[in-house]
């Protein structure tokens, strides 16, 4: 077995990290003990660019129980639990290939090492592994039956794959479900966020202006917590939707380079590029601290923010202090990247729970369906998200009604009404 990691004396602090948070996976740990007896994925060769986290841990143990060779790599450089991965790799034979804090040269050697098992599915978090096939090892992508994908991001550069006919073969949008994006993304980087942010500076929140760049679901569950926290919350858009969205919220919105002015804290959740960038960083007060919680570091033009500073150095853990030209300090969260992995432990496991419910599900709905699935980029199949929330439910101790055989007739027809 391959792997790289930073040290497998590490496993043991993992071990107990992955158990804790298995105990809040409830309906990943019934897949999980369902696999080990059906072994769905018997014979496949799964190549996972995911967060390596506790969460994401209990993922891969249940992929494993499934009968899948599975290989796990990173898809961001200050996500990875180190400890976490050595547990895996020391405890229960899976390789890793992944370290904390490593270079875009390493990260991408992990992530060819991952594919280098030839996987028959993919199974990414922003579609590294995808476009990675794509761009440089299309021999590849005669082994795959499909891919899957966690994030608004990556599901984003597969749609452009998709819509230019370029896309080599079917990818399940686990982003999609509504189990994923409206829990994870929302109550899950809401409070995953500001975990972070307050990890990293142990600033004060009540009374700051806060500035929440894109409201979209992610953005939706951070403008919502930091409210809770007591800050003044005001909302960018480019989505005229969204934008009314946010109004009708209650949040004040309004451009971002108006925001820029008087903003305290800035948090990117956008998908896209130079949201913040050097015409904003010019107009931010003194003491303005900038973060990301969008899947890539290219939210914040980092670079142009570097040729407008005289200084740089850094000031705690995961804060860098710019000191810009005219004398004024901003300080930079976590080298941009996602704030809620750079400097805390990413989304709670109980909402991973269903995050990692629907890839296990996917999977296993790969291998059954792929003969029949075209290169596009589907949708998590309905009755999976709907199982998956009513486990969730049930694992909670909460009951629901069914439909008695009249509502559903009454449901079903155009005859009758009032």
């Amino acid at each position: 077995m391959k792997y790289d990691i930073k040290d497998l004396k590490l496993a043991k602090k993992g071990s107990l990290k992955i158990e804790w948070a298995g105990k809040d996976m409830p309906v990943l740990k019934i897949i999980r003990e369902r696999f080990k007896k059906e072994k769905p994925l018997q014979g496949i060769k799964l190549a996972c660019c995911l967060h390596v986290t506790s969460e994401t841990a209990n993922l891969i143990l249940a992929l494993k129980d499934g009968g899948a060779e599975t290989v796990l790599c990173a898809s961001n450089p200050l996500s990875t639990q180190d400890d976490v991965a050595a547990s895996l790799v020391k405890d229960f034979g899976i390789g890793v290939f992944a370290i904390r804090g490593e270079n875009n040269k390493t990260y991408y050697k992990h992530a060819n090492a991952a594919l280098d098992i030839k996987p028959n599915i993919t199974m990414d978090d922003g579609a590294d592994l995808v476009s990675a096939v794509h761009k440089e090892r299309k021999d590849l992508a005669k082994h795959i039956l499909a891919g899957t994908e966690e994030t608004t991001t990556g599901v984003i550069r597969l749609r452009a794959l998709e819509n230019k006919g370029l896309l080599k073969f079917p990818v399940i949008a686990v982003n999609d479900a509504k189990t994923k994006h409206f829990f994870d993304n929302r109550y899950g980087t809401g409070q995953s966020t500001i975990d972070g942010i307050l990890r990293a500076t142990n600033k004060l929140l009540a009374g700051s202006i806060f500035v929440v760049c894109g409201y979209g679901w992610c953005g939706r569950g951070l403008a919502m917590r930091a409210r809770g926290a007591g800050a003044n919350v005001i909302v960018t858009e480019i989505d005229s939707l969204c934008a009314l969205e946010a109004t009708m919220d209650g949040f004040r919105v309004m451009p971002i380079k108006q925001a820029a002015k008087i903003g305290d804290v800035f948090v990117t959740l956008t998908g896209n590029t130079d949201v913040i960038a050097k015409d904003h960083f010019r107009l931010m007060k003194e003491g303005a601290i900038v973060a990301n919680s969008g899947h890539f570091n290219v939210e914040i033009n980092i670079p142009e923010l570097k040729s407008l500073s005289k200084n740089i150095r850094k000031i705690r853990s995961s804060v860098e202090e710019f000191t810009l030209k005219n004398g004024k300090k901003i300080y930079l969260l976590g080298e941009g990247r996602l704030i809620n992995l750079a400097s805390a432990e990413g989304h709670p496991a109980s909402v991973m729970d269903m995050s990692f419910a629907n890839q296990a599900l996917s999977a296993e709905y790969v291998v059954k369906k792929s003969h029949k699935l075209k290169k596009r980029v589907y949708a998590v199949p309905q009755d999976i998200d709907e199982n998956i929330a009513l486990l969730k439910l049930r694992s909670m101790g909460i009951k629901i009604d069914k439909l008695t055989p009249k509502q559903k007739k009454y449901l079903s027809s155009w005859e009758l009404g009032t």
